[in-house]
């Protein structure tokens, strides 16, 4: 499903994956460069990487998304 916005966001993805390293930091460049900002995309690569269930995975990247605006 896409997100307000999502289509602005993934367009700018080059500029925030330097934040998203920051954030989830077992994420290789590749992975992260990959995922081209697509949350679902990202949210699997969290999800396998961090071994963590599919709606913690969305919680976290809905908060990176939410705290780039700041």
């Amino acid at each position: 499903m896409a997100w307000p916005g999502s289509d602005v966001f993934k367009g700018q993805w080059k500029q925030h994956t330097g934040s998203a390293k920051i954030t989830w930091g077992k994420l290789t460049d590749d992975e992260i460069m990959k995922s081209e900002g697509e949350q679902e995309k990202l949210c699997g690569i969290i999800q396998e990487r961090y071994g963590i269930t599919r709606d913690e995975a969305n919680r976290q990247f809905n908060e990176f998304r939410k705290n780039l605006k700041h």
